[in-house]
């Protein structure tokens, strides 16, 4: 990181200091602070980094940005049966959220009387260093906790930016702990109120405990302008079960960092993700998986499209540590080429540690059927038309294990919007 953005990024904490809630203790804000000042930032020499834009960073705020005014028409439609809490520029708006009833499992992070928590040192890696970024800065969250006796719980989180990146930066931050034999449906959604560009910088951290299951769903639809770059963490003890669904499509340019571990027996993990990009959109996403006990479970699917002169990139490493024997660990990555300057960039890693193991990865970009194409072509179908359902097709795999159909259907529905198909977009 050079000397300027060293000297902003400072400048930029003590001038948040005034402001500074109790989401993250004073000791731990500082230590992050001071990480950031001497190691830095990411950049496309490290890497993981060197296929996601870190441009941007040259020209925004950290500033913590002051949530602007939002109503309700400005989110997005609302599931049934999911309880919704909203924040705006990473603070909890009550006004925009359902009121919490009997023993609600949400609490706001600025509310708490215990602090959120921090990351170990294993976890202070380059690739966490946006996490690092978001513990300086962040003024509240959202905190989630379950015990085996509030079964059913569904629940809608609603992270808004609203702030020029020039005048301060949305920090949303996400805990959520589900302790053993409970469950829990969640839906995290990340959008714009306008066409602000915004500088979102997420961190989520989940800790599920023995025989927990958490279904999350984690859509990313923010404004042409934004800059996203977000960092999830996660551990998996016995039992446990983790389903991630995640659909990016929004953001100037995007970047994921996902580090799941599977610390117990037989936990079992999940992933379904898609990503689709225009004209210079980057969507750019790391998934590193630790395999550190017996018998655990992995699979792991990837779907891309890149269009116009955009990038799709997705990077899946799974490790295999000693003693984690019966290991089952499967990848699928593909993207497709959409745009004549478009490129797509997938590619499985796999280290393994020890014997007795079934892993398997897969890996293909390319562009659309020639064969499919002609076929559809034979049909009577026109050309556009024709590739749009190949495309659609392409994509099925990524959201088709989606068990809300509700929810399912605002996918699909964005998806053809994404996609330019008015007729597919009637008939869902």
């Amino acid at each position: 990181m050079n000397a300027a953005l060293t000297s902003r990024l400072a400048e930029d904490y003590a001038a948040s200091a005034p402001g500074r809630a109790t989401a993250v203790a004073p000791a731990r804000r500082q230590h992050a602070i001071e990480v950031l000042s001497a190691a830095g930032l990411p950049s496309t020499r490290d890497e993981n980094w060197k296929y996601a834009n870190l441009r941007p960073l040259e020209r925004l705020r950290f500033l913590p940005a002051s949530p602007a005014a939002v109503t309700a028409a400005q989110l997005p439609p609302p599931v049934s049966g999911f309880a919704r809490q909203v924040f705006v520029d990473g603070q909890f708006a009550a006004a925009l959220s359902t009121p919490a009833a009997g023993d609600s499992v949400f609490s706001s992070l600025s509310t708490c009387a215990t602090t959120a928590h921090a990351l170990t040192d294993e976890e202070r890696t380059t690739d966490q260093r946006f996490a690092l970024l978001n513990e300086a800065f962040a003024t509240d969250g959202a905190r989630i906790q379950v015990r085996a006796d509030q079964p059913g719980h569904r629940l809608e989180l609603v992270f808004v930016a609203s702030a020029e990146a020039a005048s301060g930066s949305s920090y949303p931050r996400l805990e959520v702990q589900l302790q053993a034999g409970a469950s829990l449906e969640l839906l995290e959604r990340h959008v714009s109120a306008q066409a602000a560009a915004s500088f979102v910088n997420s961190a989520v951290r989940i800790e599920l405990e023995r025989g927990a299951t958490l279904k999350h769903y984690r859509l990313q639809g923010l404004s042409g302008g934004s800059i996203l770059f977000d960092t999830l963490n996660a551990s998996l003890a016995q039992d446990a079960a983790y389903r991630l669904h995640a659909v990016s499509t929004g953001a100037q340019s995007a970047r994921s960092t996902q580090r799941i571990r599977l610390i117990g027996e037989r936990a079992d993990l999940r992933m379904a993700i898609a990503a689709l990009a225009d004209a210079q959109q980057v969507q750019d996403s790391f998934a590193l998986v630790e395999h550190r006990a017996p018998r655990a479970r992995t699979e792991q699917l990837f779907r891309g499209i890149a269009a116009g002169r955009s990038r799709v990139g997705f990077n899946g490493k799974i490790v295999v540590a000693p003693g984690a024997a019966g290991t089952d660990s499967r990848q699928s990555l593909r993207g497709l080429l959409a745009g004549p300057g478009a490129e797509i960039d997938v590619r499985p890693q796999l280290e393994i540690y020890t014997d007795d193991v079934r892993c398997s990865h897969g890996a293909t970009a390319g562009k659309l059927d020639d064969n499919m194409l002609f076929y559809l072509l034979s049909r009577g179908l026109e050309p556009d038309t024709a590739r749009r359902l190949l495309k659609w097709a392409f994509l099925a795999d990524a959201f088709a294990s989606i068990e809300v159909p509700q929810l399912r259907q605002q996918i699909e529905q964005n998806l053809a919007g994404v996609l330019q198909d008015a007729t597919l977009k009637e008939l869902l």
